[in-house]
């Protein structure tokens, strides 16, 4: 195998740049560069040389020796001074060494999948915890890199083995007489993962949407201070106001951070019958869109929902255009009243959504534990039926185990491999 070699910290001028080694040769290409490498895990002050003798920087170089290392194989970190130049040739003095290339994207976190130092759910967190924007999606992230969900999963799988033993034993004896029913065990070994795996695939939505933000729809009729409001909440002009009606005819959109969410503000048409064939069209995009988002707050003079909007107990009323903020539930984008009770509602709602997450935080998370449900499902109802379709039962809880290895990545992955790996940077 090649050893690859790649930047791992950030692109660009900084103080310090770390460029990262991993592979059989790791060892030796830094040795013909730096020197003589320290112990394990302790950084030397070494000169770095283009292998010919001709000094390119000084700095750090740390070995991590196999297979105590992030991928598995022997990796050698070197810290250098951050310009391009320098950074430019130790990279390129590195590729001049027998078997060392430039690694691909993903490729040091691909080896560590394939080394056995993460598991497929771990290299979504990293992906996750690389791309995260907020405190929420961090704390996600870092809560799946750190194996939760496929230590789960490897219980769960225990579970299933369990009572495929039982079942299996029973078959084995089925001309003797079996000392003990072991249809009770079987039975709760099931339904309490059946239970487990059903909660975990209900929480999938809602950790999406703290991967990818919640949206908040701010919705009335014309000309009662949305885009005033969304600029107010926004901290800067994002949308064009004035006192003629109608002015927004399409939806405004502001990503923010959000007490740690992400959440993207929509400002939409104001909602009324209109013959400007325009403005017909943004209203009933408008419509559309807010009954989408997560949450709508709805700005009315009356308190009044205009017709159309679809309300959920998270929504919110606000009273418009209450400069002084003498009434309940009022509030004004123009004088800022009001705006701290309405963010603190978004605060509460969002963090009441996220408490029915659980571990499991993608789409392909959720089909393999439902494919594990409908599995286990069929055999609760096989094993109703008695001992004479023990071995069918036996067989869906087989087909459950098979659901638990592709979450944890141990087989049918490869489709989904380098989606994902595309997504990371070349030192990752």
């Amino acid at each position: 195998m090649d050893t690859i070699v790649a930047l791992a910290s950030g692109h660009g001028k900084a103080g310090i740049s770390v460029i990262r080694l991993s592979g059989p040769q790791a060892c030796n290409c830094a040795g013909a560069l730096a020197g003589k490498l320290g112990a394990p895990r302790v950084s030397v002050l070494r000169q770095i040389t283009d292998g010919q003798g001709a000094a390119l920087d000084s700095g750090l170089v740390t070995w991590f020796s196999a297979p105590k290392s992030f991928t598995g194989e022997d990796i050698v970190e070197l810290a250098c001074h951050g310009s391009l130049a320098v950074v430019s040739a130790v990279l390129a003095a590195c590729c001049r060494q027998p078997s060392v290339r430039m690694a691909e994207p993903g490729e040091f976190t691909r080896r560590a999948l394939e080394n056995g130092r993460l598991d497929m759910t771990q290299v979504e967190g990293l992906a996750d915890l690389i791309d995260a924007e907020t405190e929420a999606q961090r704390r996600q992230a870092l809560r799946v890199l750190s194996g939760e969900l496929g230590q789960r999963a490897a219980q769960w799988r225990l579970d299933l083995v369990r009572a495929c033993a039982l079942l299996e034993a029973t078959i084995d004896f089925a001309d003797e007489e079996v000392p003990v029913d072991v249809t009770p065990e079987v039975r709760d070994l099931v339904t309490g993962t059946r239970a487990a795996l059903v909660f975990e695939a209900g929480g999938v939505s809602m950790a999406e949407r703290v991967r990818a933000g919640f949206e908040v729809a701010i919705v009335g009729k014309p000309n009662v201070g949305k885009s005033t409001l969304l600029n107010a909440l926004a901290g800067r002009e994002a949308a064009l106001t004035s006192d003629v009606a109608g002015t927004t005819r399409d939806i405004i959109e502001v990503r923010m951070d959000l007490a740690g969410f992400a959440v993207t503000l929509l400002d939409t048409a104001g909602l009324r019958n209109t013959a400007d064939h325009i403005e017909e069209l943004g209203v009933e995009r408008a419509v559309a869109r807010a009954n989408a988002a997560d949450i709508r707050a709805v700005l009315s003079l009356d308190g009044a929902v205009p017709v159309g909007i679809e309300m959920t107990p998270d929504d919110i009323v606000l009273l418009a255009k209450c400069d002084d903020g003498d009434k309940k539930g009022g509030i004004s984008g123009r004088t800022g009243a009001g705006i701290d009770r309405f963010v603190d509602h978004l605060k509460a709602v969002l963090k009441e959504k996220i408490s029915t997450s659980g571990v499991a935080t993608r789409e392909r998370h959720k089909q393999a534990l439902q494919e594990a449900v409908v599995a286990m499902d069929q055999a609760l109802s096989f094993l109703e039926i008695g001992p004479d379709v023990y071995e069918l039962a036996a067989e869906e809880l087989h087909r459950a185990c098979r659901a638990m290895d592709g979450l944890i990545g141990r087989i049918g992955i490869e489709s989904i491999l380098d989606e994902i790996f595309s997504s990371f940077c070349l030192g990752k």
